[in-house]
């Protein structure tokens, strides 16, 4: 029987060992060579683009030449403002990606022996970051779309004479969404939250290439799909898949969402939900790839990131 692939060595290519025994220095330079790439490490302005600098002696910042403005390493990045040591930084991605099913603030603050608010700002600047990087270009091929709902969750109470119908609306809190997942197969899975899963329809239009084939289960609202792509319609109440017709690899997504919701985060904000999905979307979508490769992915994802509006300055 084959080994599988997670289990293999060429799946762990990443030593969260040497990660956290960099010196400062040493980490310092990795962040700078991430950054900027095309001068091999040498700082260049964010505010000019100017590359001639002076080092200043007080602090480990750079002075512009040209526009006179300090910058550091993480200057005009999404870790803007940090206070964090650089290798602390790198030593957080590295546990982030080894996360199988995501990774808790609440773990992460144990972990590095930081305050809670500090993990929770520094893996959502990781998650904004990873977002941003993905690819949003169409979807080609065969193509499969459906929607899971989540929170919104309202506790039984205790009699049973006291209990409500919940499936009423006006017996609902009004927090439920729905992730929207529409992932080609064998390439790459995007998600929306919406309120609905009607949504998914002007989403599929607006993001599945003309001439693709689109997988759906048997909800109506799905029925609008057929007047714009070839479709294929599978019934969950009959089979999984049946003469090529399946949802399989969107459920399978969403199979990762809910394990990242109930095993690791056990709560998930309806404000952050969308930031949550974009992190599963993409370690499903490089599962494949070692846990080395995904490091450098995120790390090139958190360069290239600007200066992030939302969390910097989140807890003031």
């Amino acid at each position: 029987m084959a080994q599988h692939f997670l289990l293999s060595p060429a799946a762990k290519t990443l030593s969260l060992v040497q990660v956290l025994r960099m010196s400062e220095e040493a980490a310092r330079e990795a962040f700078r060579k991430v950054r900027w790439p095309e001068t091999n490490g040498e700082p260049v302005c964010p505010a000019c683009g100017c590359v001639d600098h002076y080092d200043l002696k007080t602090r480990k910042v750079w002075k512009c030449k040209a526009c006179s403005k300090q910058f550091s390493e993480t200057s005009g990045t999404v870790f803007h403002s940090r206070k964090l040591q650089i290798r602390d930084i790198l030593g957080a991605i590295a546990v982030f990606i080894n996360g199988a099913k995501g990774y808790s603030a609440l773990q992460l603050s144990r972990d590095l022996c930081v305050d809670y608010k500090t993990a929770f700002v520094l893996l959502h600047k990781v998650r904004e970051a990873i977002a941003q990087a993905r690819d949003a270009g169409a979807l080609k091929g065969d193509v499969e779309i459906d929607g899971a709902y989540f929170g919104g969750y309202v506790k039984p109470a205790n009699k049973r004479e006291d209990r409500k119908d919940r499936r009423k609306k006006i017996n609902q809190s009004g927090k439920r969404q729905v992730v929207i997942a529409i992932r080609e197969r064998g390439g790459r899975t995007l998600t929306f939250v919406r309120k609905s899963e009607a949504e998914g329809v002007a989403l599929a239009s607006q993001t599945i290439a003309k001439g693709s084939t689109v997988h759906a289960d048997e909800a109506a609202h799905w029925d609008k799909l057929a007047a714009r792509f070839p479709t294929k319609r599978i019934n969950h109440q009959i089979a999984y898949s049946m003469e090529g017709a399946c949802t399989n690899q969107a459920e399978s997504f969403f199979s990762r969402l809910r394990r990242a919701e109930i095993g690791t985060h056990h709560h998930v904000s309806g404000d952050y939900l969308g930031l949550y999905a974009e992190e599963m979307a993409w370690r499903e979508d490089a599962r494949r790839n070692s846990n080395g490769d995904q490091y450098a992915m995120a790390l090139s994802a958190v360069g290239i990131a600007g200066k992030s509006e939302r969390m910097c300055g989140y807890w003031q």
